[in-house]
C-alpha cells in the first residue's frame, strides 16, 4: 500500500483541474474593483449550475422516452435541488455595495446576462421556445449552434406529453392535455409516478419564476431603474419574464380540478 500523499495517481487538484478553475477570473476594472471577483465567481458558478441541470435535464428527457419514470423522476428531483441553490446564490450579489458594483459595471457593456446561452438552452430544453432568442445570438457562431440545435430537439414538455399518450391519456390539444392532468391529480394512487412527474414538472416551473422574480428584486436594490448593459430596459425588461412558463396547462388543469365531480 502506497503512503498517503506520495507519488499519488491522481490528486484532488488534478482530477478538479482547481489550477485552471482559480486561474479562470479575469477582472476588467483598474484599479480593480473588490466586488468584481465575486461578480464573476456567482455568474461562473451560474453557469456550471446550468450545466449540470441540462445534463439532469436531457436525461429525463430520454428516460421518459424509454418509459423509466422513477429514474426520470430521480433526474428531476436533481433539477428541483440545483434551482433552490441558485434563488439563494441570487442574495449573495447583494452583499456588493452599489457604488462597488458601479466601479466596474461600464466595462461589461455591452455583455448582458441576457446573453447566457445555457440559460437560454434551459428555456428552449424545458419546453420555452421563442425562435427570435436565435437571432441575438448569430454574432456568436458557438452559442447560435448548441442554441439552434437546442431549439430543434424535442424540449422536456414534449417528452412528457409523448408520455401521457403512451401510457393511454390524449395530449394532443391543449384541452386533452388538461382533462389528462385533471385525471392524474383526482386519482393520485392510480398514477403515483405521473402525479409525482409532473408535480416535480411544476416545481421546476416554480423555482426558475421564483428566480427570475429574485433577480429582478436584487437588480433593482442594486441599480435602481438603471438600464441593462445590453442596452435593455434593465429591471423593465426583466419584468416582462415574471409570467413565463414552462408547462403552461399544468398550472391551468388545477382550475378544473374538482371533489367527486362536483
Amino acid at each position: 500500500m502506497e503512503e498517503y500523499g506520495k507519488n499519488p495517481k491522481l490528486s484532488y487538484n488534478e482530477y478538479l483541474k482547481v489550477a485552471d478553475l482559480i486561474d479562470l477570473q479575469k477582472t476588467l476594472s483598474d484599479p480593480v474593483s473588490h466586488d468584481e471577483l465575486l461578480f464573476i465567481i456567482i455568474h461562473q458558478t451560474y453557469e456550471l449550475w446550468f450545466k449540470q441541470i441540462l445534463h439532469e435535464i436531457d436525461g429525463t428527457i430520454a428516460w421518459m422516452a424509454e418509459g423509466r419514470m422513477f429514474r426520470a423522476n430521480h433526474s428531476l428531483k436533481a433539477v428541483n435541488k440545483i434551482e433552490k441553490v441558485l434563488v439563494g446564490q441570487i442574495h449573495v450579489l447583494e452583499s456588493m455595495a452599489q457604488i462597488g458594483f458601479l466601479e466596474f459595471r461600464d466595462k461589461l457593456n455591452p455583455a448582458s446576462g441576457f446573453q447566457s446561452m445555457q440559460f437560454r438552452e434551459l428555456e428552449f430544453a424545458s419546453g420555452l421556445k421563442d425562435e427570435k432568442i436565435l437571432k441575438f445570438f448569430e454574432f456568436d457562431e458557438f452559442a447560435h449552434e448548441r442554441l439552434t440545435r437546442r431549439f430543434g430537439e424535442p424540449s422536456l414538455a414534449d417528452a412528457f406529453w409523448k408520455l401521457l399518450e403512451r401510457e393511454g391519456f390524449h395530449s394532443g390539444t391543449k384541452e386533452e392535455r388538461m382533462e389528462s392532468i385533471v385525471e392524474i391529480l383526482g386519482h393520485p394512487e392510480k398514477y403515483p409516478d405521473l402525479f409525482i412527474m409532473q408535480d416535480l414538472l411544476i416545481d421546476h416551473d416554480e423555482n426558475i419564476a421564483a428566480w427570475r422574480h429574485h433577480h429582478v428584486l436584487m437588480v433593482e436594490r442594486m441599480l435602481g431603474m438603471k438600464r441593462g448593459t445590453g442596452g435593455s430596459e434593465g429591471v423593465g425588461y426583466l419584468r416582462t419574464t415574471l409570467e413565463k412558463k414552462f408547462f403552461p396547462e399544468l398550472w391551468e388543469a388545477r382550475t378544473y380540478l374538482e371533489v367527486n365531480g362536483q
